[in-house]
């Protein structure tokens, strides 16, 4: 019972953290010059539209995982290689930035909202929403296919880094999925997380 009440806090963290990471990126990259999220239905909030069966299945049972990547055209870009990265960068970003905005909620609703078995639940539901949003910051940091990492990495690095990925795109999904399941991810930015929520709280509290 515990298990699935967990669950089912986390649930909204995990509908808006990846509702605005695409959101984002589709969002930057129309101001880029590319209206292949509009055309795809991509630049709204709506959850249905950006989740990915397999990757939020990831994020709720392993607590990592990934939305339905929005496509972009990167010949519609003026700066292909400074726009591709931008708009990758755009989604972890705007993790971020909800993470703050829910640390701040959780000190308001600390100072004015009387304590009771109601405010426990509210508590739980914003700070799982900023340890989620943080978890999708760093997680598509990691300079693997398909996270926003390997776009950020392949537009400082070029060609040499595109051909690498281009040849072993496969088999580098494969070992990150392998990663997620057997909790090797947890190592890598686990420590990234837990100074981003440490400074986070430090800011409010």
């Amino acid at each position: 019972m515990n298990y699935l009440l967990t669950k089912l806090l986390i649930l909204p963290g995990i509908l808006l953290g990846i509702s605005i990471h695409e959101f984002s990126h589709g969002y930057a990259a129309v101001l880029m010059g590319d209206d292949t999220p509009i055309k795809q239905g991509r630049m709204t909030l709506n959850p249905i539209k950006h989740i990915d069966p397999l990757g939020f299945l990831c994020l709720l049972l392993f607590g990592f995982g990934w939305a339905k990547p929005v496509m972009i055209n990167r010949r519609n870009f003026k700066d292909p290689r400074r726009d591709d990265a931008l708009v990758a960068l755009a989604g972890p970003a705007a993790n971020l930035l909800v993470a703050f905005l829910f640390v701040g909620l959780m000190k308001l609703t600390d100072m004015f909202v009387p304590y009771t078995l109601t405010t426990q639940i509210l508590w739980e539901i914003l700070r799982s929403t900023v340890s989620i949003n943080l978890v999708l910051m760093a997680f598509n940091l990691i300079p693997i296919p398909p996270l926003d990492g390997h776009h950020i990495l392949g537009s400082i690095g070029g060609a040499r880094v595109w051909n690498f990925y281009y040849k072993y795109y496969d088999q580098l999904r494969f070992a990150m999925l392998l990663l997620i399941i057997f909790r090797g991810i947890g190592f890598v930015i686990g420590p990234v997380i837990n100074f981003m929520y440490s400074f986070l709280i430090s800011i409010f509290f």
